[in-house]
């Protein structure tokens, strides 16, 4: 029997300030990356009233693609986290045929919308390593993990995925999955699976802190922070435009405590190291332990955020969104820098 050749597939990003795509082709345990872009867009299609935004994002990704030769029509989208909803809930060990509705029992105590009105999925966090916790009232030692099940459950309004739809109908392009950008970075950048690890994704408007545990996603928290936020706030201290402002945060970074550019963003990325903190502190209360803090999106090429973020404790790690994909040596100057900014999309690429 013959085996046709791999086929490739496009991660599609659209985030909140850029769309940005990534065509990717499995081969054997890597991905042979066949081409790349991105373009600056400011479009929400989330909302009921989006007919206007949906035609603008079609026709600005028909021009990425035509740009980037694109040429496949299998298409992987990432959803926006500020339009998701993510819980892990714990179930009792009962027979698979029962499952859904107890899930679906559940799910009401934690979407804030009518089921009607959300796709809902879920699927169970699988463990390799029992967890094994002391009884003081008994005195023997037993299993965490013998008799519930934890379940991540996701819930996504059907506007929002009827929106995306629409994108690529105009388009003729045929969606795979619709797929959370946390899920999408434990792909492209979370290699260790016997690893627990606190991915930190700083985009231009938004900020996910993510728990990653057996390259399974344990917990997801949106903040309305991002790398814009940080140059809007230099823009407004130092009474320059926005383009002067990004600038300075590009040179000077961190870098030293008591310059005036570092002052001035202290305030929102502690906002970030805190939250970080109370999930760490939370978590390994229960007995857990987190092996290191992975930084990645665009806002993370901060000059010394790595410093900053080690007051955690933790080993500080800057991801490295290229580790599985295969791409000419002639193109690393090129691509390498892209990386952080492109690590949702080639994620999606990867989805098998």
């Amino acid at each position: 029997m013959l085996f046709g050749k791999p086929k490739s597939q496009l991660g599609v990003d659209i985030g909140s300030s850029n769309i940005k795509i990534v065509q990717l082709r499995p081969k054997d345990s890597k991905f042979i990356l066949e081409t790349y872009g991105s373009v600056n867009t400011s479009y929400q299609i989330v909302g009921k009233d989006s007919s206007g935004a949906i035609s603008e994002a079609a026709q600005t990704l028909k021009m990425l693609m035509d740009k980037a030769g694109v040429t496949t029509n299998k298409v992987v989208a990432s959803l926006p986290n500020s339009a998701v909803f993510t819980s892990v809930i714990e179930m009792p060990k009962i027979p698979e045929s029962e499952l859904k509705n107890a899930v679906e029992f559940e799910a009401k105590k934690y979407v804030p919308l009518p089921l009607s009105e959300v796709a809902l999925s879920w699927s169970i966090i699988e463990k390799k390593r029992a967890r094994i916790s002391r009884d003081t009232n008994l005195g023997n030692i037993k299993s965490a993990v013998e008799t519930h099940n934890k379940v991540l459950l996701t819930a996504v309004p059907t506007v929002v995925i009827d929106n995306y739809v629409r994108v690529f109908q105009q388009l003729n392009l045929q969606p795979q999955a619709f797929e959370i950008e946390a899920l999408a970075l434990i792909r492209s950048l979370v290699a260790e699976e016997d690893s627990v690890t606190l991915l930190i994704d700083i985009g231009a408007k938004n900020t996910t802190i993510n728990l990653v545990d057996e390259g399974y996603l344990r917990f997801s928290k949106n903040l309305s922070i991002g790398g814009d936020t940080v140059t809007t706030s230099i823009a407004q201290s130092l009474s320059v435009n926005f383009a002067r402002a990004e600038q300075f945060k590009k040179d000077f970074g961190m870098t030293g405590s008591g310059q005036q550019i570092p002052q001035i963003m202290r305030p929102i990325l502690d906002i970030i190291k805190n939250e970080a903190q109370q999930l760490m502190s939370l978590f390994e209360s229960r007995g857990e332990r987190i092996d290191k803090v992975l930084l990645s999106g665009g806002g993370s090429k901060l000059p010394s955020l790595k410093e900053y973020f080690s007051v955690l404790g933790k080993p500080v790690v800057m991801a490295q969104p290229w580790n599985r994909v295969v791409f000419s040596e002639n193109l690393r100057p090129v691509i390498e820098p892209l990386g952080l900014n492109l690590a949702v999309a080639a994620g999606l690429a990867m989805r098998q």
